[in-house]
């Protein structure tokens, strides 16, 4: 509950205040986006299933993370960011999907 109530006061925050992101981490904010969001769909699928630890989902938010803006980072150095970007997307969209799919099943019960 308490992820929850973090996660809407950020976002009230974050729309009521005009945040400026430094223009260094402008690439890398969607795909941190798209891997936050992952994560928070693999968290939901887990609290489902009965099987939610915190500290996996606090560990899995920030290394998926970390992993996707690396990965763009390194894409950008070798001159293929766009590249790395559109697979990095690719891949977590379809992790995103296959957990939209299985929270569905889960309650739904079909």
């Amino acid at each position: 509950m308490i992820a929850v109530i973090g996660l809407v006061a950020g976002v009230l925050i974050g729309l009521v205040t005009d945040v400026d992101v430094p223009q260094f981490l402008a690439p890398y904010l969607p795909i941190a986006v798209v891997a936050a969001i992952d994560a928070l769909a693999g968290a939901m699928r887990a609290m489902l299933e009965g099987i939610f630890d915190d500290r996996v989902f606090v560990t899995s938010f920030i290394s998926n993370v970390l992993v996707a803006a690396f990965i763009v980072f390194v894409g950008d150095q070798l001159g293929v960011g766009s590249q790395l970007s559109t697979a990095v997307v690719v891949v977590l969209g379809i992790r995103i999907f296959s957990n939209a799919a299985q929270i569905r099943r889960l309650l739904l019960k079909a």
